[in-house]
């Protein structure tokens, strides 16, 4: 009987050995293939793993952070067979959801989506091109879901009209983008929806007749035409 039990534990001993070995191989062309695990210099603590299929990264992926010397999971990716993209999703070190959305290799793609840090509520989303740059409507969000701020981009910068909104859901600010600059027709309004200011931007610097109210009423008119030729002298 002893004899047998000997050997279940050397079989198991085994096993487990080859189990070990298993772990960080390569193919005979050289990529990586099967279960991988990194740990972070000089510790015994993970800072990724996954599995490779012939040097392709597939199924899920673990990455971590060094949290008071212990690894913390960051961020999560879920790759497939037939191209570089994922699903990704990263964590806070408390476990809590930060942001979520699709990569193309190291390029963002697709629709993203940000939580609040204090609350299980979508702080904003956004889109980004095959180019990994924002494109289209990028929406952010107070806790309670109303709207607090629109924009729009084409390539990765700022185009057409911007809005943002108090709480109660009056307009604050409309601003006009061209490249990335403030270009057009601004206004400015108060909490309650009355109009501040307005005027036009040309390439970032106030242009022309802007007016500003108070309790609805005109009460002053600037010409910045002259300013906005010489941006050094404002």
């Amino acid at each position: 009987m002893k004899h047998y039990f000997f050997i279940f534990i050397l079989t198991v001993l085994g096993v487990n050995s080859f189990a070990q070995e298993l772990v960080n191989q390569f193919d005979s062309a050289g990529e990586r293939h099967g279960v991988w695990k990194k740990y972070f210099d000089k510790t015994k603590q993970l800072r990724y793993e996954g599995q490779f299929e012939h040097g392709k990264e597939i199924d899920t992926f673990k990455f971590y952070t060094l949290n008071k010397g212990t690894s913390v999971l960051s961020a999560t990716k879920v790759f497939n067979k037939e191209n570089n993209k994922a699903e990704v999703k990263f964590l806070s070190s408390k476990g809590k959801l930060i942001s979520e959305g699709k990569m193309n290799g190291k390029l963002y793609s697709g629709k993203w989506i940000y939580y609040h840090n204090k609350f299980k509520a979508i702080l904003s989303t956004e889109f980004y091109n095959d180019k990994g740059k924002l494109e289209g409507e990028k929406l952010v969000f107070y806790p309670d879901g109303t709207t607090a701020e629109t924009a729009n981009y084409v390539d990765g910068k700022l185009n057409g009209k911007s809005i943002w909104y108090a709480k109660n859901g009056n307009v604050l600010k409309e601003f006009m983008y061209e490249n990335d600059e403030l270009h057009g027709i601004c206004k400015y309004y108060d909490a309650d929806g009355n109009l501040q200011a307005e005027g036009t931007y040309r390439k970032d610097l106030k242009h022309g007749i802007w007016n500003y109210y108070k309790n609805g009423k005109l009460v002053e008119t600037k010409d910045h035409t002259k300013r906005s030729k010489n941006p050094k002298k404002q």
